[in-house]
């Protein structure tokens, strides 16, 4: 799938703990499959890889976030790379808290909590720290890395406005942010047979170890306006790829939840125009283990992150069925130019090499097009905001949606 991925037999080995933790989330698997009828589809895999109570890779207890595989961490996020991106992004928040009247701010999946406190620290800053900021996360042992960070580097007034949430309310009246969300969400995979489109699901072979096979797709598959896209594009026997079902209900509901205000999701990804290309032929789900990127997502589940890049124009379809109105959407270096990152790196004296230095290669790596600039996107929506965002103001790109 990608030219530069690790083969899973150069990736380090985990420790037996981890990898006992791994075998216990397989034979559970292995029992569901057989349970199923030997066959499940690979968005219920991932899934259970990812999200399996105590076992799964968000809920097992792992180290996921870092600069380096050395520290047990799997990849890094904008958040962890600099506070300059927090400090960047408070800017169009606090715009969008003031044109919707509202106070509150929630966060999806806050990881180590760096982006809630830089956040909170820089909205402060600005006169316009939210009342309650609240985190919608699983992890428990994400939840209680959150609760450190928030300890350490915010003083403890503001520290106390963070909750935390173990769903989403009902109604919503704020901002919500979600960096790097949509692509943890499980995918179906669908391959153009000579008939038509199937379902690449998981099986277990004789050596118990677990493959995938393809069967035919349910007469009516909830993916089924996605699938009618793709064959509109007439794309070659063989051409495998993602349907975002689970990406595009969760955004629905974020726009049903919100009664007022804006919702913001930073992540990889492309518009469908792009993402379905006849080039994309193998798609794009990717694994990441301590730093390294490969294609293999039965290599020890539940200890490496199952990622694939999100599909915008379903994004945005959902939204708008749900009612919410798209306030934006472009590439992430174009929003954070917009948004002044270069004005918040200008507050760091340039004399001052060993703090300058460091924020501006973070600041090239997020904006550039050949770094993060340009794979990552930001897509914003509303309700009851009158006007657009001074972060969208140039290379607005929603024609592409």
């Amino acid at each position: 799938m990608n030219p530069k991925a690790h083969e899973p037999a150069s990736l380090p080995v985990p420790g037996p703990d981890a990898l006992a933790q791994s075998e216990t989330l397989s034979a559970s698997l292995r029992a569901e499959i057989a349970a199923s009828g030997g066959w499940v589809p690979f968005s219920r895999f991932m899934e259970r890889a990812l999200y399996a109570p105590g076992l799964g890779y968000y809920s097992g207890g792992a180290r996921k976030f870092g600069r380096r595989g050395d520290d047990g961490s799997d990849f890094v996020t904008a958040p962890e790379l600099s506070p300059l991106f927090a400090q960047t992004l408070a800017r169009p928040l606090a715009e969008a808290l003031e044109a919707s009247g509202t106070r509150r701010l929630m966060e999806f999946g806050a990881g180590t909590g760096k982006l809630a406190a830089g956040l909170l620290a820089a909205l402060d800053a600005l006169g316009a720290a939210p009342e309650r900021y609240e985190i919608v996360e699983l992890s428990g042992e994400l939840r209680e890395r959150q609760r450190a960070t928030l300890a350490t580097e915010l003083p403890a007034p503001l520290a106390s406005r963070v909750h935390w949430l173990d769903a989403l309310p009902e109604r919503f009246e704020g901002v919500v942010v979600g960096n790097e969300v949509l692509d943890a969400m499980p995918v179906r995979l669908v391959l153009r047979g000579e008939t038509g489109w199937r379902e690449r699901g998981v099986a277990v072979d004789a050596a118990r170890a677990f493959v995938f096979e393809d069967r035919p797709l349910p007469e009516e598959p909830a993916g089924v306006s996605a699938l009618a896209a793709l064959d509109a594009l007439e794309l070659p026997e063989g051409y495998l790829t993602e349907i975002h079902e689970a990406a595009r209900a969760f955004t629905g509901t974020v726009c049903r939840m919100l009664e007022r205000g804006a919702a913001f999701f930073i992540d990889y990804g492309f518009p469908a125009g792009e993402y379905y290309h006849p080039q994309r032929a193998e798609g794009t789900l990717m694994c990441h283990y301590r730093h390294r990127a490969h294609g293999d997502p039965f290599v020890w589940p539940g200890l490496q992150d199952i990622t694939a890049h999100v599909e915008f124009s379903g994004i945005h379809e959902a939204a708008v069925a749900a009612g919410a109105e798209l306030l934006g959407y472009t590439s992430q270096g174009r929003f954070l130019l917009n948004a002044g990152i270069t004005e918040v790196l200008a507050g760091i004296d340039p004399a001052d090499g060993a703090r300058f230095l460091p924020a501006a290669n973070a600041v090239q790596k997020l904006i550039a097009e050949s770094e993060m600039g340009e794979l990552f996107k930001v897509i914003a929506f509303g309700r009851g905001i009158d006007g657009g965002l001074a972060a969208f103001a140039r290379g607005e790109r929603s024609h592409a949606l």
